[in-house]
Order: structure tokens, then C-alpha cells, then sequence
């Protein structure tokens, strides 16, 4: 008979105050095979996309789908060919769109998007890191094709981060800053423009106010640099008229309505999307630069050039604070990371 374990998760679209928004459950614990770790998980995240899946669900389901992008835990059995990891390595990672999530005892992780935790930090914060920091890595190092090695290089350049107090937002500060760049971040309030400056911003905006006149009164004619965190459509323009020409965009966001792309021409502006799950959704070749960014992120993290982001913590995890740490991401008035452990 198959051992069991609990998870946490949601059958149908509701309020999130609502009894049954998120359950607790049984069900079998997986076994591995190929390239997936078993991880016992001890901490766990909860990201907008959390809110988002259980938002967009437009039809009840008959099983429970788990949530949960965001985990530390330990490694209690693997696959046959596993590789990167053995049994009680302490790990971090996101996961996969397309699997059951974090928000359970134990849970199936493919290790090539799995890192090794970072070994001078607690499990609280190093859980608050993984989606954001690979996220904000990908656009970055990516998609902007910024060189991450090669601080003099990049030492003349400007990047402009649309919220640069969001998730992704305080960890591409830092990223940004560490790879050379000047870095110009969006915030609106007192607190989160000092959160900015906190994280390695070198001088902020204010994304409530014409955006253009913002950067133009830093004597910044154009920038190098875009990356696109908050709303898309409204920063459109802003975003065509500052981009230098031959410069590069980036966006994690969704458009709502239609963008002209030929805007761009005439700088010949590269334009990129960024979706951190497209490598383990679509099983790319480069699925384990995941595994390899991360490993990254943790040494940053272990030299003290990066910060964890978590700001609060709920003990223990179960469904109640589950469904708390949903609640302080919906209103979308805390900085930093809420995590779960």
C-alpha cells in the first residue's frame, strides 16, 4: 500500500475568506523516477501566480490541484537518473507549472530546476528566493542579454525597472547593481521607494506620474535597458519613447489589449518575453541552466551580495496560514515575501 501524505489545495474559483478556498487533503506520496527528487518540503513561498491559477480556475475540479511555486526542503529519495543531488541535500527551487506544487508534505521536483540551498541562510529565507530570483535572472541575463560577468562593460549603461519594489523588482535591483549598471527603479510610495534604494536601486520614478518627464528630469534622455513589471499596457508609450535605439525590453506581464510592436522599429528595439516556467513547461534542452542559475543565486546569497526578500513569516504550515499568506499577497500592499513554514 502506497504511503500517504497531506497537501494543501483548491477545487474551484473562490474568495479566498470563503471555508473551502483552500483544503487539506491525503493523498499518496509520489515515487520518483527519471530525473525527479522526492523533497520532504520545510518552507514554502506564496507568489502572485498563486492567487492568479486559483483566480483563474473557470471550472470546479474534481481533484484538488496543489499550489505552491516556491520551496526549501530535503531530498528523501531520487530517480534513477538523478545526478545533481543525493539523498539529504538541503534544495531550493520553484518548480513546474505543469506539477502538483509545494504546498504539501513531500513533493516531486525534476532536478534540473532544483539548486542547492544556500547554506549560510534559514529555510524562511531562502524559500522567499527561488521563483523571483530565476525569474528576474532570466530577464535580465537573458532575455536583455545583460552580461552578469562584466561590471566595466555595463558600467555606462542605464536600466530602467518598472516596480522595482515587486518580487522580481527587488531582486533585479540587486542583480542589476551587482552586474554594473545604473538602475533606475519605479515606486510610488515613501516606503517603497526606500525599499528600492534599499536593494541597489540607484535612483527611482514614480510609475503613478508621467513616466517619460520622471526620467527625463534625472537628465536620463534615454535608457539601455527596460524591464517591464507592472502594467504593460499603460506603460506602453513610455517604454517606446525612453528605450534608446538599439536598446532591449523586457516584460513579465500580460497585455490586456493590443501593443503595437512596429512602435519598436524604427529604434530597432528587441522586444522579449519572460516566463520562468517555459523551460520545465516545454521540457527544453537548456532545462538545467535552471539548476546552474540557481546555484548562483544561492552562492550570491551565501556571500551576502544578495538579500533575501522575505519580510514575513507564518508558522505553521496548514491551511490557515495558507490561506493568510494569500490574503497579504491579494492586497498587494506588503513588500517582500510572505513564506510558510
Amino acid at each position: 500500500m502506497s504511503e500517504k501524505m497531506w497537501a494543501i489545495g483548491f477545487k474551484e474559483s473562490l474568495p479566498i475568506e470563503e471555508a473551502d478556498s483552500l483544503v487539506e487533503f491525503t493523498t499518496d506520496r509520489p515515487e520518483p523516477s527519471g530525473h525527479d527528487l522526492l523533497v520532504k518540503v520545510s518552507a514554502v513561498s506564496v507568489n502572485p501566480i498563486d492567487i492568479a491559477v486559483r483566480k483563474g480556475q473557470s471550472e470546479p475540479l474534481q481533484e484538488p490541484r496543489v499550489l505552491g511555486f516556491d520551496a526549501v526542503g530535503t531530498v528523501v529519495s531520487k530517480g534513477k537518473e538523478v545526478t545533481l543531488f543525493e539523498n539529504g541535500d538541503r534544495v531550493f527551487y520553484a518548480g513546474s507549472f505543469k506539477r502538483a506544487g509545494s504546498d504539501s508534505e513531500y513533493q516531486l521536483v525534476d532536478e534540473r530546476i532544483v539548486g542547492h540551498a544556500p547554506q549560510q541562510m534559514d529555510d524562511v529565507h531562502a524559500a522567499a528566493m527561488p521563483l523571483t530570483s530565476l525569474t528576474a535572472w532570466e530577464a535580465l541575463f537573458e532575455q536583455l542579454q545583460i552580461d552578469p560577468e562584466d561590471p566595466k562593460k555595463n558600467s555606462g549603461k542605464t536600466l530602467l525597472i518598472i516596480n522595482g519594489a515587486g518580487g522580481v523588482g527587488s531582486v533585479a535591483t540587486q542583480l542589476a547593481h551587482l552586474a554594473g549598471l545604473r538602475v533606475i527603479a519605479s515606486a510610488s510610495r515613501p516606503e517603497t521607494i526606500q525599499w528600492c534604494l534599499d536593494h541597489g536601486a540607484d535612483q527611482t520614478v514614480n510609475h503613478r506620474k508621467d513616466l517619460v518627464m520622471e526620467v527625463r528630469n534625472l537628465g536620463v534622455q534615454h535608457v539601455d535597458y527596460i524591464l517591464e513589471l507592472h502594467n504593460i499596457d499603460a506603460q506602453w508609450e513610455a517604454m517606446v519613447e525612453l528605450i534608446k535605439p538599439g536598446g532591449r525590453i523586457a516584460s513579465i506581464t500580460s497585455t490586456k489589449k493590443p501593443v503595437n510592436l512596429t512602435d519598436l522599429k524604427r529604434k530597432s528595439v528587441t522586444f522579449a518575453w519572460e516566463w520562468m516556467f517555459a523551460k520545465s513547461y516545454y521540457g527544453t534542452e537548456y532545462l538545467v541552466s535552471q539548476h546552474e542559475n540557481l546555484e548562483k543565486i544561492a552562492k550570491l546569497l551565501d556571500e551576502g551580495k544578495l538579500k533575501s526578500t522575505m519580510t514575513k513569516e507564518l508558522h505553521p504550515m496548514n491551511v490557515e496560514n495558507i490561506k493568510k499568506a494569500h490574503q497579504l499577497v491579494e492586497s498587494q500592499k506588503m513588500m517582500g515575501k510572505v513564506v510558510v513554514k
